[in-house]
Protein backbone atom coordinates (compact mmCIF):
# COMPACT_ATOMS: atom_id res chain seq x y z
CA UNK A 1 0.00 0.00 0.00
CA UNK A 2 1.09 3.57 -0.59
CA UNK A 3 -0.32 7.09 -0.62
CA UNK A 4 -0.87 8.47 -4.11
CA UNK A 5 1.00 11.77 -4.25
CA UNK A 6 1.55 14.27 -7.07
CA UNK A 7 4.98 15.67 -7.91
CA UNK A 8 6.35 18.79 -6.23
CA UNK A 9 9.11 19.68 -8.70
CA UNK A 10 9.00 19.85 -12.50
CA UNK A 11 11.62 20.24 -15.25
CA UNK A 12 11.03 24.01 -14.93
CA UNK A 13 12.91 23.87 -11.62
CA UNK A 14 15.98 23.09 -13.74
CA UNK A 15 15.17 25.54 -16.57
CA UNK A 16 14.07 22.75 -18.90
CA UNK A 17 11.01 23.65 -21.03
CA UNK A 18 8.18 21.12 -20.88
CA UNK A 19 4.50 20.69 -21.62
CA UNK A 20 1.92 18.87 -19.48
CA UNK A 21 0.09 16.20 -21.49
CA UNK A 22 -2.83 13.82 -20.94
CA UNK A 23 -2.61 10.39 -22.56
CA UNK A 24 -5.76 8.25 -22.96
CA UNK A 25 -5.77 4.68 -21.62
CA UNK A 26 -7.83 1.66 -22.70
CA UNK A 27 -10.05 1.86 -19.59
CA UNK A 28 -11.10 5.44 -20.49
CA UNK A 29 -8.66 6.78 -17.92
CA UNK A 30 -5.75 9.09 -18.52
CA UNK A 31 -2.04 9.30 -17.85
CA UNK A 32 -0.47 12.54 -16.73
CA UNK A 33 2.83 13.25 -18.40
CA UNK A 34 5.59 15.71 -19.15
CA UNK A 35 6.57 16.22 -22.78
CA UNK A 36 10.10 17.60 -22.99
CA UNK A 37 10.86 18.35 -26.65
CA UNK A 38 14.21 18.37 -28.41
CA UNK A 39 13.83 18.14 -32.21
CA UNK A 40 10.96 16.54 -34.17
CA UNK A 41 13.38 14.25 -36.02
CA UNK A 42 15.10 13.05 -32.81
CA UNK A 43 14.27 9.74 -31.11
CA UNK A 44 11.89 9.78 -28.13
CA UNK A 45 12.54 8.18 -24.75
CA UNK A 46 9.58 7.26 -22.54
CA UNK A 47 10.47 7.40 -18.82
CA UNK A 48 8.57 5.49 -16.14
CA UNK A 49 9.00 5.55 -12.36
CA UNK A 50 8.68 2.76 -9.79
CA UNK A 51 6.07 1.67 -7.24
CA UNK A 52 4.48 4.48 -5.16
CA UNK A 53 6.50 7.16 -6.99
CA UNK A 54 5.63 9.70 -9.70
CA UNK A 55 7.21 11.67 -12.56
CA UNK A 56 9.44 13.55 -10.12
CA UNK A 57 11.43 10.34 -9.61
CA UNK A 58 12.82 10.54 -13.15
CA UNK A 59 13.99 14.17 -12.94
CA UNK A 60 17.66 13.10 -12.60
CA UNK A 61 17.21 11.17 -15.85
CA UNK A 62 15.51 14.11 -17.58
CA UNK A 63 18.31 16.45 -16.52
CA UNK A 64 20.93 14.14 -17.98
CA UNK A 65 19.19 12.89 -21.12
CA UNK A 66 17.65 16.19 -22.30
CA UNK A 67 21.05 17.72 -23.22
CA UNK A 68 21.83 14.60 -25.26
CA UNK A 69 19.18 15.60 -27.80
CA UNK A 70 16.33 13.15 -27.08
CA UNK A 71 12.67 14.02 -26.95
CA UNK A 72 11.46 12.86 -23.53
CA UNK A 73 8.05 11.75 -22.29
CA UNK A 74 7.80 11.09 -18.55
CA UNK A 75 4.53 9.57 -17.33
CA UNK A 76 2.74 8.84 -14.09
CA UNK A 77 1.48 5.25 -14.12
CA UNK A 78 -2.20 4.85 -13.30
CA UNK A 79 -2.89 5.03 -9.56
CA UNK A 80 0.29 7.08 -9.20
CA UNK A 81 0.98 10.81 -9.22
CA UNK A 82 -1.63 12.74 -11.21
CA UNK A 83 -2.89 9.87 -13.40
CA UNK A 84 -6.34 8.28 -13.07
CA UNK A 85 -7.05 5.66 -10.44
CA UNK A 86 -7.46 1.90 -10.83
CA UNK A 87 -8.31 -0.81 -8.32
CA UNK A 88 -5.25 -3.05 -8.51
CA UNK A 89 -2.08 -1.64 -10.11
CA UNK A 90 0.39 -4.34 -11.19
CA UNK A 91 3.39 -4.70 -13.48
CA UNK A 92 0.70 -5.53 -16.06
CA UNK A 93 -1.06 -2.15 -15.69
CA UNK A 94 2.31 -0.37 -15.74
CA UNK A 95 2.99 -2.19 -19.04
CA UNK A 96 -0.35 -1.06 -20.47
CA UNK A 97 0.52 2.52 -19.52
CA UNK A 98 3.90 2.35 -21.26
CA UNK A 99 2.26 0.93 -24.39
CA UNK A 100 -0.29 3.78 -24.28
CA UNK A 101 2.59 6.26 -24.08
CA UNK A 102 4.36 4.59 -27.03
CA UNK A 103 1.14 4.82 -29.04
CA UNK A 104 0.80 8.50 -28.07
CA UNK A 105 4.32 9.24 -29.34
CA UNK A 106 3.79 7.28 -32.56
CA UNK A 107 0.54 9.13 -33.32
CA UNK A 108 1.86 12.53 -32.27
CA UNK A 109 2.51 15.39 -34.66
CA UNK A 110 5.23 16.57 -32.26
CA UNK A 111 7.73 14.10 -33.76
CA UNK A 112 8.68 12.84 -37.20
CA UNK A 113 11.12 10.13 -36.06
CA UNK A 114 9.62 6.67 -35.40
CA UNK A 115 12.55 5.80 -33.10
CA UNK A 116 11.38 5.07 -29.52
CA UNK A 117 13.21 3.87 -26.43
CA UNK A 118 12.26 3.27 -22.80
CA UNK A 119 13.85 4.06 -19.45
CA UNK A 120 12.15 2.21 -16.57
CA UNK A 121 12.85 2.00 -12.85
CA UNK A 122 11.97 -0.98 -10.61
CA UNK A 123 8.43 -2.18 -11.46
CA UNK A 124 8.54 0.41 -14.25
CA UNK A 125 11.66 -1.35 -15.50
CA UNK A 126 9.94 -4.71 -15.47
CA UNK A 127 6.99 -3.18 -17.30
CA UNK A 128 9.34 -1.62 -19.87
CA UNK A 129 10.73 -5.09 -20.60
CA UNK A 130 7.22 -6.52 -20.95
CA UNK A 131 6.29 -3.64 -23.28
CA UNK A 132 9.44 -4.18 -25.38
CA UNK A 133 8.44 -7.82 -25.82
CA UNK A 134 5.01 -6.79 -27.12
CA UNK A 135 5.70 -3.72 -29.29
CA UNK A 136 8.28 -3.87 -32.07
CA UNK A 137 8.43 -0.06 -32.25
CA UNK A 138 10.54 -0.08 -29.08
CA UNK A 139 14.16 -0.17 -30.24
CA UNK A 140 16.09 0.23 -27.00
CA UNK A 141 15.26 -0.24 -23.31
CA UNK A 142 17.21 0.72 -20.20
CA UNK A 143 16.02 -0.62 -16.85
CA UNK A 144 17.27 -0.04 -13.32
CA UNK A 145 16.40 -2.62 -10.66
CA UNK A 146 13.77 -4.28 -12.87
CA UNK A 147 11.58 -7.05 -11.51
CA UNK A 148 11.53 -10.35 -13.40
CA UNK A 149 8.33 -11.85 -11.99
CA UNK A 150 5.81 -10.37 -9.53
CA UNK A 151 5.40 -13.67 -7.66
CA UNK A 152 9.17 -14.02 -7.16
CA UNK A 153 9.32 -10.48 -5.80
CA UNK A 154 6.40 -10.96 -3.42
CA UNK A 155 7.85 -14.25 -2.18
CA UNK A 156 11.11 -12.47 -1.34
CA UNK A 157 9.26 -9.80 0.64
CA UNK A 158 7.16 -12.41 2.43
CA UNK A 159 10.32 -14.30 3.40
CA UNK A 160 11.93 -11.10 4.66
CA UNK A 161 8.90 -10.60 6.91
CA UNK A 162 8.83 -14.29 7.93
CA UNK A 163 5.34 -14.81 6.48
CA UNK A 164 4.60 -18.54 5.91
CA UNK A 165 4.49 -19.88 2.36
CA UNK A 166 0.87 -21.03 2.58
CA UNK A 167 -0.21 -17.47 3.45
CA UNK A 168 1.58 -16.19 0.35
CA UNK A 169 0.00 -18.88 -1.82
CA UNK A 170 -3.45 -17.98 -0.48
CA UNK A 171 -2.89 -14.31 -1.31
CA UNK A 172 -1.79 -15.08 -4.88
CA UNK A 173 -4.89 -17.21 -5.36
CA UNK A 174 -7.13 -14.46 -3.95
CA UNK A 175 -5.61 -11.80 -6.23
CA UNK A 176 -6.03 -14.07 -9.24
CA UNK A 177 -9.72 -14.66 -8.49
CA UNK A 178 -10.63 -11.22 -7.12
CA UNK A 179 -8.88 -9.07 -9.73
CA UNK A 180 -8.30 -11.56 -12.55
CA UNK A 181 -4.53 -11.14 -12.32
CA UNK A 182 -2.66 -13.71 -14.42
CA UNK A 183 0.87 -13.47 -12.99
CA UNK A 184 2.49 -15.51 -15.77
CA UNK A 185 0.88 -13.37 -18.46
CA UNK A 186 2.07 -10.07 -16.96
CA UNK A 187 5.54 -11.21 -15.83
CA UNK A 188 8.42 -9.41 -17.58
CA UNK A 189 10.19 -12.78 -17.74
CA UNK A 190 7.40 -14.05 -20.01
CA UNK A 191 7.93 -11.24 -22.51
CA UNK A 192 11.67 -10.60 -22.61
CA UNK A 193 12.38 -13.52 -25.01
CA UNK A 194 10.13 -11.76 -27.56
CA UNK A 195 11.97 -8.42 -27.42
CA UNK A 196 13.77 -7.56 -30.67
CA UNK A 197 15.23 -4.28 -29.39
CA UNK A 198 18.37 -4.15 -27.27
CA UNK A 199 17.95 -4.09 -23.48
CA UNK A 200 20.42 -2.80 -20.88
CA UNK A 201 19.56 -4.29 -17.49
CA UNK A 202 21.17 -2.21 -14.74
CA UNK A 203 21.08 -3.67 -11.25
CA UNK A 204 22.69 -2.59 -8.01
CA UNK A 205 24.89 -5.27 -6.48
CA UNK A 206 23.38 -4.50 -3.06
CA UNK A 207 19.72 -4.15 -4.13
CA UNK A 208 17.59 -5.48 -1.27
CA UNK A 209 14.24 -4.30 -2.68
CA UNK A 210 14.50 -6.23 -5.96
CA UNK A 211 17.36 -8.73 -5.47
CA UNK A 212 20.04 -9.06 -8.14
CA UNK A 213 18.69 -12.53 -8.98
CA UNK A 214 15.89 -10.77 -10.92
CA UNK A 215 18.45 -9.11 -13.20
CA UNK A 216 20.34 -12.37 -13.74
CA UNK A 217 17.12 -14.24 -14.56
CA UNK A 218 16.06 -11.62 -17.10
CA UNK A 219 19.47 -11.52 -18.78
CA UNK A 220 19.58 -15.29 -19.19
CA UNK A 221 16.10 -15.29 -20.78
CA UNK A 222 17.26 -13.24 -23.77
CA UNK A 223 21.06 -13.54 -24.08
CA UNK A 224 20.98 -12.23 -27.66
CA UNK A 225 19.51 -8.80 -26.91
CA UNK A 226 19.78 -8.26 -23.15
CA UNK A 227 22.93 -7.24 -21.27
CA UNK A 228 23.22 -7.12 -17.48
CA UNK A 229 25.38 -4.46 -15.85
CA UNK A 230 25.85 -4.96 -12.11
CA UNK A 231 26.60 -1.63 -10.40
CA UNK A 232 29.12 -2.13 -7.56
CA UNK A 233 28.11 -1.12 -4.03
CA UNK A 234 24.77 0.41 -5.10
CA UNK A 235 21.24 -0.55 -4.05
CA UNK A 236 17.78 -0.10 -5.54
CA UNK A 237 17.43 3.67 -5.91
CA UNK A 238 20.96 5.05 -6.17
CA UNK A 239 22.50 3.41 -9.25
CA UNK A 240 22.32 6.70 -11.16
CA UNK A 241 24.77 8.19 -8.61
CA UNK A 242 27.51 5.74 -9.61
CA UNK A 243 30.42 7.46 -11.39
CA UNK A 244 30.17 5.51 -14.65
CA UNK A 245 26.37 5.36 -14.83
CA UNK A 246 25.66 8.09 -17.37
CA UNK A 247 28.61 7.17 -19.60
CA UNK A 248 27.31 3.60 -19.73
CA UNK A 249 23.69 4.63 -20.43
CA UNK A 250 24.80 7.25 -22.97
CA UNK A 251 26.96 4.76 -24.87
CA UNK A 252 24.14 2.21 -24.97
CA UNK A 253 21.66 4.77 -26.29
CA UNK A 254 24.15 6.19 -28.83
CA UNK A 255 24.61 2.71 -30.27
CA UNK A 256 20.99 1.54 -30.23
CA UNK A 257 18.95 4.76 -30.45
CA UNK A 258 21.27 7.31 -32.08
CA UNK A 259 20.26 10.99 -32.18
Amino acid sequence: AYEKAPHKKTPANFDIPFEEVQIPTADNGQLYGWWIPSMPDAPTLVLIHGWSRNVERVLPYIRNLHPRGYNLLAIDARNHGSSSEITAPTVGTFTEDILAAVEYVSASEKVTSPAIGLIGLSIGGGASIAAAGQDKRIQATVTVGAISHPVALMQTHFEQRHIPGFVAASLFFYMRIRFGIDYEKIAPLTHIPNADGRILLIHGANDETVPLAHGRTLASANPTNATLWIVPAKGHSDCHLYSEFWDKVGAFLSENLPV
